[in-house]
């Protein structure tokens, strides 16, 4: 008679394993962890990282060390130059002003040194570069800005972007202050433009690279400049002195403490403007 070999004893269950929860969701499930703090997460706190993923905590936290890029002479890197282009938008839109209103827009905003001595009407020196006298005056201007903006833009970042093309407006008009005949009116963006030929060329030396072509480019529009009746020198000649050494200031501060050179070279310039404005309109208010 075969006998039955006894039964063995009855094991207890193992308690089944519990499924971890994000910490910063905890009603979703997941078996992923972070690879920095091994904290568990789900797809969505997910972040790509060099092995696996991370937290989002983590990855800022890493961040934290990482420099910040920045242009060539200063400020944040620059991708979409949408100053250049809010600038074009502006000047179409003025145009398109002057275009369907009449002399009057041109008037209210044309450089004017009469206007601005007698009248108090300083903001002349800025409106100026945002109205043409025509189509072909306000093509080629937005021509040259949509060439030569993009590429400063990039090189200074924004705000000196901004500062470099506004100051260079503004020294064109007060050379005309200076030496335009008192009730002659003049308008266009080709001080600032100067402003920025000479931008570019002060940057492209500063960078060691082939200025010849900006440097013809000078030649010849100063050339038209000269030549051709009912172009205002003063506001070209004043732009590209002011936009040069403005670059200049800008493009050669010493690396260490540059922005705050920078400031100083940008704060210097509108100082040193707006004496000269104040001394001419004095100047013209007496008689002189």
């Amino acid at each position: 008679m075969t006998s039955q070999p006894p039964s063995p004893p009855p094991q207890p269950e193992q308690p089944a394993e519990a499924v971890p929860t994000c910490y910063r969701h905890p009603d979703k499930e997941t078996w992923v962890r972070c690879q920095r703090c091994e904290r568990p997460i789900c797809p969505d706190c997910m972040r790509d990282a060099a092995v696996g993923f991370q937290c989002p905590e983590c990855v800022a936290e890493g961040n934290r060390g990482i420099r910040q890029a920045k242009s060539t002479f200063g400020g944040g890197v620059v991708r979409t130059p949408f100053v250049t282009y809010t600038i074009l938008v502006a000047n179409v839109l003025i145009f398109g002003a002057q275009y369907l209103l009449g002399n009057d827009v041109t008037l209210q905003l044309a450089m004017w040194p009469n206007g601005v001595a007698h009248l108090d009407e300083y903001y002349r020196l800025i409106t100026a570069a945002f109205v043409h006298g025509g189509v072909f005056h306000i093509l080629f201007n937005s021509w040259a800005l949509y060439v030569v903006g993009p590429y400063l833009e990039r090189a200074f970042g924004h705000v000196r972007y901004v500062a470099l093309y506004v100051i260079s407006a503004l020294g064109g008009s007060t050379l005309g202050l200076w030496l335009d005949p008192l009730n002659q009116p003049t308008v266009g963006a080709s001080g600032a433009i100067f402003g920025l030929f000479g931008a570019v060329f002060v940057v492209g030396r500063r960078l060691n690279m082939d200025v010849r072509g900006i440097a013809v480019l000078i030649a010849i529009n100063l050339v038209i400049t000269f030549l051709v009746s009912g172009i205002s020198w003063t506001g070209h000649i004043g732009g590209l002195i002011t936009g040069s050494v403005l670059a200049a200031a800008m493009a050669y501060a010493p690396k260490n403490n540059r922005t705050l050179w920078q400031v100083l070279a940008i704060v210097g310039a509108l100082a040193l403007l707006a004496v000269l404005v104040v001394v001419r309109a004095s100047a013209i208010l007496a008689g002189a």
